[in-house]
């Protein structure tokens, strides 16, 4: 059977969901569960993604995720790879740690319903799974968004955003009150649940949502299918080059340099070293194509000059 299309447009969200490669392990300590909010942080900032709910099992992991750039794939690819990388370096393995192909859900985006139905499935997963008792609260919890949403906002990441769900809980204002009102209803929900019930669309499905949306959705899948994914992919790839570019524009403003000069710069001068930084930061742009781009020669300078960067930081 064909794949089915990645659908992406830009302020699409999704329910990302991968396990491990024969359902083992992704994380076998406190280290690599860091390692990977480390990089969830980065591909967030990375492709300007809004993060609405996350949850790390031990074999698998939820994301509740924004896209506005439309760049879910790009992101993806970016997230698994470079997590993969990092995990295997620090155990001295080689080879893959996620199964094929993660599972996107994508959730109607105009009826926000919808997405607190999916924030609140990845905020019990814990719970559903049996990894806290039934007398400890949710939040005892600590490798999942839901701790966050009962902080208060000095105290989360900045690429969480909290404001939809909690508003689709009827919680007005992110004080001390509403919070608590918060933590109390999912409590609440989390003794009422209707797993099978309540759940089925999101596991089974690719779609969640009205049948207003399920059609735009189905539009949207024949244009990809029929476009054999070229124009889904290169509208991505746009709103990316397009970051890159005002990016690479900002700080040669700054510098007061003009674009040419970068051509005849020397190769690891400051104001290049600074760029790169800032496109590897935010952006998903490769090493090979920043070395070219900013006349920085092979890319595995460019890789010594940012490692050394972050070792002075």
């Amino acid at each position: 059977m064909a794949r089915q299309p990645r659908i992406e447009y830009e302020g699409a969200i999704y329910h990302v969901m991968n396990r491990g490669d024969r359902r083992e392990e992704i994380v076998r300590g406190e280290e690599d569960r860091e390692l990977f909010v480390a990089t969830l942080e980065e591909v967030s900032v990375k492709c300007g993604w809004d993060v609405h709910a996350w949850c790390l099992m031990g074999n698998h992991f939820h994301l509740v995720v924004e896209t506005p750039l439309g760049n879910l794939v790009a992101g993806m690819k970016w997230f698994l790879g470079t997590y993969t990388i990092r995990c295997n370096s620090r155990h001295r393995t080689t080879g893959h740690l996620f199964s094929g192909r993660y599972k996107a859900l994508i959730v109607d985006d105009r009826d926000p319903r919808y997405l607190r139905t999916v924030g609140d499935y990845v905020h019990l997963n814990p719970s559903r799974a049996g990894l806290i008792r039934p007398d400890e609260a949710l939040s005892e919890y600590r490798w999942s968004s839901y701790g966050d949403y009962l902080r208060k906002p000095t105290e989360r990441p900045k690429w969480l955003r909290v404001d939809r769900i909690l508003g689709e809980h009827g919680i007005r204002k992110d004080d001390d009150h509403g919070r608590r009102i918060f933590g109390q209803g999912m409590e609440k929900l989390r003794q009422n649940e209707d797993d099978e019930g309540q759940y089925a669309e999101i596991r089974r499905g690719w779609r969640f949502g009205s049948e207003e949306f399920v059609s735009r959705m189905l539009e949207r899948a024949s244009e990809v299918v029929g476009n054999g994914d070229i124009h889904s992919r290169r509208e991505v790839k746009e709103s990316m080059d397009q970051r890159a570019q005002r990016i690479v524009a900002e700080e040669l403003k700054e510098a007061g340099w003009s674009a040419g000069q970068l051509k005849f710069e020397r190769k690891g001068h400051p104001v290049k070293v600074k760029i790169a930084r800032r496109l590897r930061k935010e952006t998903t742009k490769t090493l090979r194509s920043i070395a070219e781009e900013l006349h920085m020669g092979a890319w595995t300078h460019v890789s010594h000059l940012l490692y050394r960067l972050n070792e002075e930081d």
